[in-house]
């Protein structure tokens, strides 16, 4: 499978948004207190589009099939970054796709100089949580700043220095 990475353009956003919801609904996050509400999904470009941001998507067949972002964790003053809204097409999951869009937010985060990668997921996204723990991320007990999505019952942190 021939796949691209870049970072998000201008004329992404809906495909972005159309990947992220078709996701969310595949693990029921369809409901609010998660990313399928957020007001930025109708300009993500624009969401990422500041310094010590990034944004990527993975194109393969033509189409956006993954994105994943990094950018600074609100409501801390800590120097630490969140990896929000990884997601991938159904069809293309296990060929690495997911690993090497967290590998490029990662990369990123470090390029930026944060301290460390926080996330948050749900329970029943195993094969996320299986990914991260191979990119050293640690389960955590507690959420971290304010991430505004209320119904995340998972938290990781990496830490890059």
């Amino acid at each position: 499978m021939d796949i691209k990475y870049r970072k998000i353009e201008p004329g992404d956003n809906e495909r972005v948004k159309y990947v992220i919801r078709t996701s969310l609904e595949e693990f029921g996050g369809k409901r609010p207190g998660t990313a399928y509400y957020d007001t930025e999904l109708n300009n993500m470009f624009e969401a990422y589009n500041k310094p010590r941001a990034a944004y990527f998507v993975a194109i393969a067949d033509g189409q956006i099939v993954g994105t994943g972002g990094v950018q600074q964790l609100k409501g801390t003053y800590e120097n630490i970054c969140e990896l929000q809204k990884v997601y991938l097409l159904k069809d293309y999951r296990g060929y690495g796709i997911g690993r090497h869009i967290v590998e490029l937010c990662i990369e990123a985060a470090k390029n930026f100089g944060y301290d460390a990668i926080y996330l948050e997921t749900f329970p029943n996204m195993k094969a996320a949580q299986k990914l991260y723990k191979k990119l050293g991320f640690k389960f955590i007990e507690h959420s971290i700043g304010y991430s505004g999505h209320n119904t995340n019952e998972i938290w990781m942190l990496k830490k890059l220095k």
